[in-house]
């Protein structure tokens, strides 16, 4: 597993008004960077996984890429230097709702700043200029990643020569509703208005949350094969959530989630000057391939250079990195094209 860094990138004005004072970001590396700089692919993860998602292990959360990133894999880390930087906002390092607020010295809790897909965005873009990047070959992620490649796109246009957004779509989904979760959060007995980490946690919320979650995403079906025995699956589905729960951070849901609220990268497409791969899952429910066209369609209308790939899966959103294998070729050969 790659050791986790964490680098300051200083203040950082936010879109909605602002300042996070001395903001930080968890990362990895993988591979050397080039004399000129321009080796560098971004990798970024989804909505509850963290920067250690192509690690594998209980970090990968929304399913592993371990098998898509290593010496002579897609994700080619023996030819590119490959950055995978834990959001703005998330639990696992970065900057985020659990970390001192400057100015009282306790978790900022629900008191965290608005923040919005293109700050995330912005704050990746200044470590990058700290790690001496000068050019990514490509951003590269799946779900959430996947907004932030797209945004990636159109923030920092010449930038990059590739975009690989991966069940993903150019607007949040229906289903994604930050205010539902709220009220959902905000009824555990400990919730305290988001202020809980010292009135005993929501575990138990949270557990239930991500049991949802899980099987939202199709991991019923991904443990069918090996595990046919229903109570097992749910023992494990049960052993996955407790998992998670444990290690993630409430307060990151809702904060994450309005981050996405204003997503929608349609109107700015023409921005992008960048090629895309564009990916979904057969089975994928959240982003499900009759989005396709109307994608393709608006990415042609805009004059992106895009083409599409489709994963075939019983794996639903999971599919990415539980059937890497199907889709790995295409990766690898778009990457190899730019």
């Amino acid at each position: 597993m790659a050791t986790t860094q964490i680098g300051s990138i200083g203040d950082l004005s936010l879109e909605r008004g602002g300042t996070l004072k001395d903001a930080k970001l968890a990362y990895v590396t993988y591979g050397k960077l080039a004399p000129d700089g321009k080796n560098a692919l971004l990798v970024t993860h989804g909505y509850t996984s963290s920067h250690l998602f192509i690690d594998g292990g209980a970090s990968a959360s929304e399913g592993s890429w371990s098998e898509l990133a290593g010496p002579g894999k897609p994700i080619d880390t023996d030819k590119y230097f490959v950055v995978s930087t834990n959001m703005l906002g998330s639990a696992f390092g970065s900057t985020a709702p659990r970390s001192p607020n400057p100015a009282t010295g306790r978790p900022y809790g629900a008191d965290f700043p608005a923040i919005t897909v293109p700050d995330i965005v912005a704050a990746q873009k200044r470590l990058l200029d700290q790690l001496g990047v000068r050019g990514l070959v490509a951003v590269v992620g799946p779900s959430y990643g996947g907004f932030q490649a797209f945004t990636w796109g159109i923030q920092y246009p010449g930038f990059m020569k590739g975009l690989v957004p991966v069940v993903t779509g150019l607007k949040r989904p229906p289903q994604a509703d930050p205010d539902a979760t709220l009220r959902k959060l905000s009824a555990d007995p400990n919730w305290n208005g988001g202020h809980y980490y010292d009135k005993g946690g929501i575990l138990k919320t949270m557990i239930a949350l991500r049991e949802d979650t899980l099987r939202g995403y199709g991991v019923d079906d991904e443990l069918r094969p090996r595990m046919p025995d229903k109570a097992a699956r749910d023992a494990e589905i049960l052993r996955q959530a407790r998992a998670w729960a444990e290690a993630f951070d409430g307060n990151s849901l809702p904060a994450l989630g309005r981050a996405m609220d204003s997503y929608d990268v349609t109107p700015d497409l023409k921005k992008v000057k960048a090629r895309v791969l564009f990916v979904l899952s057969r089975t994928d429910k959240l982003f499900p391939p009759s989005i396709a066209p109307s994608v393709m369609s608006a990415l042609k209308a805009a004059g992106v250079d895009a083409r599409y790939e489709e994963i075939d899966s019983e794996h639903g959103h999971l599919a990415s990195g539980t059937d890497a294998a199907k889709w790995a070729p295409a990766l690898k050969s778009f990457l190899q094209s730019l």
